[in-house]
């Protein structure tokens, strides 16, 4: 049995805290996933600095916590039928540490994950490595009328490194925030080793007030139906990790850059995501045979921080801080299967993208909060990203969380990853590049949910691998029974 240490943390000077404070969730927080997220960063560490390791972290939590105070506690339902983060004078964080170093422990070592690209698959089962219930997925356990804990932390040692696994609920951050608290731990931890000034932490951080509808008189609200259950047609499927090098991102970028010259722009991301919908929906289209006149759905989630410049928000704004745009609720006209397949050329699918991302503004924002304002039942409102119909992409941008150019003081995370046991069929996730084998030329990845019967279809793509080089299957879906 490998040696665990489990400890409840208070944040630092928690004696001198109020009997209770409220952070009231905001409208974004519950357009999230009602989920929990577990963002797991990967070190190489020396076996002799483990326990200093262990140390730092837990004093760097303690300070970090008292900062992102909506971290501490529970979400609760308020009286007005709302739901706020609810930290309490007594209210502690877990923080698990366990040694899975030892030879008995049989744990692949921080070497052999490296060489296989960090893929979850590498890992076993990753409920080692978590603190439960805090695993990705549908579960009754993170719905905020059970009185969820918002945060936890596990401290994983294994032979040659750490695995460092973050949990909190999808409503109290996303990927932006997270990766703003991480920034922050890291500097905090930075500090205590080298015994310099401890970074200030922007109080304005926790406000969510910007991204919070209206209140409307309790006569005037209106109940949203329930949310969605998982599509029927979708197979099962597995989620994939491929690797665009930044000299093949050149070579994408020019190739789905238009034509013509009529001023129009599109970047590295538009051409992704436009060889994604074309090669996905090529691949899939003898397995579901849409209408060639039928529009798919197509999604993303934009990070509005950079969006929202007047004020500009502050650097590490915590909760949730993307809006999803989807082509169904856009002006942007869609485009129908036949013109993503073959029809249209591959500029069009950019010029599509960049259109959909640019409109998304300050101004449509406040319109969709006053339009979100009557709803009674906002849990409701959560997004479920496979109740789409299988020909549904739906990307989320993960580049701006960049944590491995972050300085812990022991060290830089080597790679980042969410852990998943489950596959979202429909989603794309775009990470930032990291510390990978190609050097200079690492680029961006991708984890992408695919039908496991086409998946070596995709893999052997010539227009797909042109481009993207197959690192490995990421996570493979617990429960196949589901497809």
């Amino acid at each position: 049995m490998p040696k665990v240490e489990e400890l409840q943390l208070h944040p630092l000077g928690w004696e001198n805290d109020p009997e209770e404070e409220r952070f009231k969730l905001s409208t974004l927080d519950y357009l999230s996933a009602m989920t929990y997220n577990n963002y797991a960063l990967f070190f190489k560490l020396d076996d002799a600095d483990k326990s200093k390791v262990a140390a730092v972290l837990k004093e760097g939590l303690e300070r970090t916590l008292s900062q992102a105070r909506h971290l501490v506690g529970t979400i609760e339902r308020d009286e007005d039928g709302h739901h706020s983060f609810v930290k309490r004078k007594e209210s502690t964080v877990k923080f698990v540490v366990q040694y899975l170093d030892s030879p008995e422990d049989g744990f692949p070592s921080f070497a052999e994950i490296e060489k296989a690209h960090f893929v979850a698959t590498t890992l076993g089962d990753i409920k080692v490595l978590s603190n439960a219930p805090m695993t990705y997925g549908e579960k009754p356990e993170a719905d905020p009328d059970s009185s969820p804990a918002i945060a936890s932390y596990k401290a994983n040692f294994i032979p040659g490194g750490l695995i460092f696994n973050m949990h909190s609920h999808h409503y109290s951050n996303d990927v932006m925030g997270w990766g703003s608290f991480t920034k922050q731990l890291a500097e905090n931890c930075c500090a205590i080793i080298n015994k310099t000034e401890f970074p200030p932490f922007d109080a304005r951080c926790l406000d969510r007030s910007r991204f919070t509808a209206p209140p409307i008189p309790d006569g005037s609200r209106i109940d949203a139906p329930p949310r969605a259950d998982r599509h029927p047609q979708h197979k099962v499927s597995q989620s994939l990790i491929f690797h665009l090098p930044k000299s093949k991102a050149a070579e994408l970028k020019k190739a789905a850059a238009p034509d013509d010259d009529d001023g129009s722009w599109i970047s590295t991301y538009d051409a992704v995501s436009a060889l994604m919908w074309r090669v996905f929906s090529r691949v899939r289209e003898p397995l579901y045979k849409p209408d060639p006149a039928s529009k798919p759905i197509w999604a993303e989630g934009v990070n509005m921080t950079k969006r929202l410049t007047d004020p500009a928000m502050p650097a590490r704004m915590q909760g949730n801080l993307f809006f999803a745009t989807m082509s169904t609720m856009s002006a942007v006209p869609q485009l129908t299967s036949a013109e993503i397949i073959s029809e249209a050329p591959l500029s069009a699918l950019a010029r599509y993208t960049r259109r959909m991302t640019s409109g998304v503004t300050g101004e449509l924002l406040a319109g969709a909060l006053q339009m979100l304002a009557p709803i009674r039942n906002k849990p409701a409102l959560s997004v479920r990203v496979n109740s789409f119909p299988p020909t549904t992409l739906v990307i989320t941008d993960w580049r701006d969380a960049d944590v491995c150019t972050a300085d812990f003081g022991f060290a830089r995370p080597t790679a980042f990853r969410h852990l998943f046991d489950t596959v979202t069929e429909g989603l794309v996730i775009v990470y930032p590049p990291h510390h990978g084998p190609a050097g200079d030329d690492e680029g961006i990845e991708l984890q992408v949910a695919f039908e496991k019967e086409l998946v070596q279809q995709l893999v052997n793509d010539p227009d797909w691998n042109k481009y993207f080089e197959f690192r490995g299957v990421d996570a493979e879906e617990a429960n196949p029974a589901r497809g």
